[in-house]
């Protein structure tokens, strides 16, 4: 019977496809369909199988392609060993990149340095140990540059040896689910609290966020909602938003003098409850270092002791030490000094900043992000009574409101400093916590008042030793001061029956006869937590206050000439990043610290040509003692000390003294000339100088006073500005958090190279390659006879063509790169090649050993000015110095080659002229006749540099060796090294 004929009843329906059979066949049928789904969902997963192995081959064959790109670039450069070893020991089998081979004897960065200074250790302190490594029974020999860590005993963590590579790169790189998915809160949408942080950071007025919320409600629209409504609405929200972390408290401190018992408003926050704030945050939570270590890097011979982070140096081993086996020092830096808020300083405030030691410095010295320095006390200021200035109980009074004050601050860290705290961090390890007030950082005049000594005209002014008040301008090793021991001259002269015997006796340490705040928490000595100040003592202080002095007197002395020849070879100078660039010196009144030190690394440069020994004897003296200065100046910056730089700077601290005789008519006897004879002591116990720096700190003065003019009523202004900083912080938390949401997001729903939808599998991430040189800037396909038209005038362009021919010929053969056909290359004046006028250089400091870049220009007009930058070339020997003439790429074959047309200035130098060089620190490099241009692979460039032009002898230059700590060590061992 035809099925549309069939009755109804007969019929049934499929409960799979939904088809209407027969009802006496619709078990056969089911079971079809099930068998047909089956296979249907079979065929989708296959199908869905070979989707994502066809992504997951493309992502390879990807990976593929940039890995060979990586090796020929790796074969073009020929740089697969590190920076370090190609300065300093060239492999003889290493092929030149330029055009003909050069020789030279290698550098020595070694040569016949001391190892530290033995350093005091505590009681229960084991020996360290030699510093030769032992491999042991089972373990391969060390391989040259491994780095060797040795954990505290406490710690319970075993040394740990690791190759060079698997060192540098063992940072946390592992993506962290985001802390929170609504860190806009309290505020009631995202839009809210991003509306609410501009008018916070643009410190608008009342009325300026109310017309900006109305602005936004008219303009209103989308997904997001916005939903605030006045400004006191917003104050509410941050008030709310502000209890995440730890407010600043009030209180009252009572001092008594004069029959009178005087009060003063403390504002703080408890420091023990902001450190754990930050302990407990899980974004920083992985930077926490907490165990003590000393790190060594083998040079072939025997391990390298080094220190850089407060955690690798001896203070804090030695703290750990000193507690229980089981804590963990948590050791804090604060600074102290006061700040103008006012442009004429009528009003001003005493700020206290704290940062964490046991996080590193890229975080802790950042004043805008969280774990960086943060405002966490507000100390009284005195207004100065006439009829009580300058007496000695008045000042004794003074100290003793600070000392009274500063307590409230660390009164939770001295309850703690006896117990230690167990806590659970943020990454959920319970940890017992031990506070240690490891560094104190502040200029001359308040380590004085840190350390209650009485300052420029006590018997012993210095606040870490007792050097003699008229021995200070002698380099010499005195006795230190220790707590216990000022405690000790208190209290006994406490004791003594008269006023008059109890003054002199403090008289004869020069301590004032007041409590000393930091005796009250454990493990701390002020007298060693005090650290150098390079910004007042050097930068502002030896250098901004006498040394730069100096150098105006006698330009002056030497008249109207020398001036203007000083400010035009100032202004001859190259321009360089980060460093500042004078038009003129004589005339101006430098202040800031930072530009006096950019000075100072100029002025050998531009003066020595006026300051000659036939023309100005005494000037040319004090050039030499400025050269002193500057080395030892550079060697404490580093970022990263061996005993060998640590051996050096205090050599160059050595001779700085010893120059600095009767005859430069200066009276050297004042603290700051002491204080430099305590640089590198800091350095070993408590790290580089960047660690106790007090540039981050004043810094944030800045930030203050904006939050003055702009934010307060100018009355009662503490509570006022520590309201408002109160709300930065809790904004740049919330912003912080607001990102890492927004890139986990990204991360996971595309490529972050393609940017395209992501499939996710178990085959990880790419591996990412770093490019040691790229050319930018592009400016098209040039032809060779439109280049010879438009250069053909300058004489470092002649037979360009030819050269560049002579070049590919040699140098793809000898980096096993095929010539097309194998035939040789012959390039025609009608071929084509691409102009560029900017490289970037990525170059491994020899200083740190970490990834630096330098952004070099080969521009005819550069902000309407010609720029062309010079660089350091390796070579096969030596490397040497060279200005870039011409940048372009050349495609041959399917490759394009980066290369550089190069002016060499390489030419000999004869050693009579050397030694005269070197009297001043200088190295000349002297340039070969323009014909006599190179072409290179940019790859064979180290990095970037600069050169100061000699006046005196046209094609001489000075390599300006002071603009970075790396090319600073470059041109010393240029300079150690043996004279040919």
């Amino acid at each position: 019977m035809p099925k549309s004929k069939q009755r109804a009843s007969e019929l049934a329906t499929c409960d799979r496809c939904g088809a209407n059979v027969r009802a006496r066949g619709l078990g056969s049928h089911s079971k079809s369909c099930a068998k047909k789904e089956k296979e249907r969902l079979e065929d989708e997963e296959f199908a869905d199988i070979v989707r994502k192995a066809k992504k997951k081959e493309l992502r390879r064959q990807r990976r593929e392609i940039r890995n060979n790109l990586q090796r020929l670039e790796d074969a073009q450069s020929s740089i697969a060993v590190s920076a370090t070893a190609i300065w300093a020991d060239p492999d003889p089998d290493v092929e030149m990149q330029g055009s003909s081979p050069r020789q030279y004897p290698p550098v020595d960065h070694d040569a016949a340095l001391p190892d530290f200074h033995e350093a005091d250790f505590a009681p229960n302190e084991p020996d360290p140990g030699s510093n030769e490594p032992d491999p042991g029974p089972n373990k391969p020999n060390p391989e040259l540059d491994d780095i060797k860590v040795e954990y505290h005993p406490h710690s319970q963590i075993s040394s740990t040896v690791h190759h060079f590579s698997e060192f540098t790169r063992s940072r946390m790189t592992e993506h962290t689910v985001p802390r929170n998915n609504t860190p806009w809160e309290p505020f009631r949408t995202r839009l809210d609290f991003e509306i609410a942080e501009i008018a916070l950071e643009a410190a608008m007025t009342k009325d300026q966020t109310n017309r900006l919320l109305d602005l936004v409600h008219r303009s209103a629209s989308g997904n997001d909602k916005f939903t605030l409504q006045n400004h006191d609405e917003v104050r509410s929200l941050w008030n709310l938003a502000s209890q995440r972390y730890t407010r600043f408290q009030n209180d009252t401190v009572s001092v008594p003098f004069d029959s009178e018992v005087h009060e003063f408003e403390m504002h703080y926050r408890p420091l023990w409850d902001w450190g754990l704030d930050l302990l407990r945050d899980k974004y920083l939570a992985p930077h926490f270092v907490f165990d003590a270590q000393r790190l060594s890097k083998f040079d072939g011979e025997r391990c390298v002791r080094f220190i850089d982070k407060p955690w690798t140096a001896d203070a804090f081993w030695n703290a750990q030490s000193q507690l229980p086996s089981d804590a963990k020092p948590l050791a804090y830096i604060l600074y102290a000094d006061k700040s103008k808020l006012s442009s004429f300083g009528t009003q001003k405030g005493y700020p206290i900043i704290a940062r964490i030691a046991n996080l590193p410095v890229h975080i802790r010295n950042n004043n805008t992000a969280l774990g960086g320095g943060r405002v966490v006390g507000w100390l009284p200021i005195i207004v100065e009574n006439q009829e009580h200035a300058k007496k000695k109980n008045y000042v004794d009074f003074k100290n003793a409101v600070w000392h009274t004050s500063f307590y409230q601050l660390l009164a939770s860290v001295a309850q703690h400093s006896n117990t230690g705290y167990w806590f659970e961090c943020g990454d959920g390890i319970q940890r017992r916590l031990w506070p240690v007030i490891l560094i104190l950082s502040a200029d001359y005049e308040e380590q004085c008042i840190m350390a209650l000594i009485r300052g420029l005209k006590g018997k012993f002014p210095c606040p870490v030793c007792l050097v003699p008040q008229d021995e200070q301008s002698v380099l010499a090793t005195h006795e230190f001061r220790t707590r216990h021991q000022s405690e000790d001259v208190l209290r006994t002269a406490r004791l003594k029956p008269s006023e008059k015997e109890k003054e002199a006796h403090l008289k004869a340490f020069s301590l004032r006869n007041v409590e000393n705040v930091f005796s009250r928490v454990r493990h701390v000595d002020v007298h060693r937590a005090l650290s150098f100040d390079r910004l007042h003592t050097n930068e502002e202080g030896l250098w901004g206050d006498h040394l730069w002095k100096e150098v105006k007197f006698w330009i002056s002395d030497l008249g109207r000439d020398a001036a203007v020849k000083l400010d035009k070879n100032f202004d001859g100078l190259p321009r360089w990043p980060d460093l500042t660039h004078f038009s003129s010196v004589v005339a101006v009144d430098f202040t800031d610290g930072t530009v006096l030190g950019d000075l100072s690394k100029m002025i050998v440069f531009a003066a020595q040509d006026i300051f000659t020994s036939s023309r100005c004897k005494l000037g040319h003296l004090l050039l030499r003692c400025i050269r002193h200065y500057i080395e030892f100046d550079i060697y404490a910056s580093l970022e990263v000390h061996t005993e060998h730089t640590i051996a050096a700077g205090r050599l160059a601290v050595q001779k700085f003294s010893e120059i600095m005789a009767p005859e430069t008519l200066k009276n050297w006897n004042f603290p700051k000339k002491h204080l430099v004879s305590h640089i590198f002591d800091d350095i070993i116990s408590k790290g580089a100088t960047r660690n106790y720096s007090t540039k981050p700190n004043e810094k944030m003065h800045g930030s203050l006073r904006k939050i003055y003019l702009q934010r307060t009523n100018f009355k009662n202004v503490a509570s006022q500005i520590l309201h408002y900083d109160e709300w930065l912080l809790t904004s740049t938390s919330m912003r912080t958090e607001l990102d890492e949401l927004d890139e986990y997001y990204k991360r996971n729903t595309c490529d972050p190279e393609t940017h395209e939808a992501l499939d996710l599998d178990d085959t990880g991430e790419p591996e990412s390659t770093t490019i040691h040189a790229h050319l930018g800037s592009r400016q098209g396909n040039h032809s060779f006879s439109d280049i010879m038209l438009s250069h053909g005038t300058d004489r470092a362009f002649t037979n360009f063509r030819m050269k560049l021919n002579g070049f590919l010929n040699g140098f793809l053969p000898q980096h096993n790169i095929p010539l097309p056909d194998g035939k040789c290359i012959h390039l025609r004046t009608e071929d084509m090649i691409t102009v560029f006028h900017f490289l970037r250089v990525n170059y491994e400091s020899i200083v740190d050993w970490r990834l630096h870049r330098d952004l070099l220009r080969c521009n005819p007009k550069f902000y309407g000015l010609p720029r062309y930058d010079c660089v350091i070339v390796k070579t096969a020997d030596k490397p040497f110095f060279a200005r870039l003439v011409y940048m372009f790429s050349c495609l041959i074959g399917n490759t394009d080659f980066p290369l550089a047309l190069i002016h060499p200035y390489d030419v000999g130098i004869a050693s009579s002229r050397r030694r005269r060089d070197n009297d001043m620190g200088l190295w000349r490099v002297r340039a070969k006749p323009r014909i006599s241009s190179e072409i290179i692979s940019v790859q064979s460039i180290i990095r970037g540099a600069a050169l100061a032009n000699d006046p005196e002898t046209d094609g001489d230059y000075f390599v300006i060796h002071t603009v970075d700590t790396d090319m600073f060590l470059r041109v010393k061992a240029l300079q150690d090294q043996p004279s040919t």
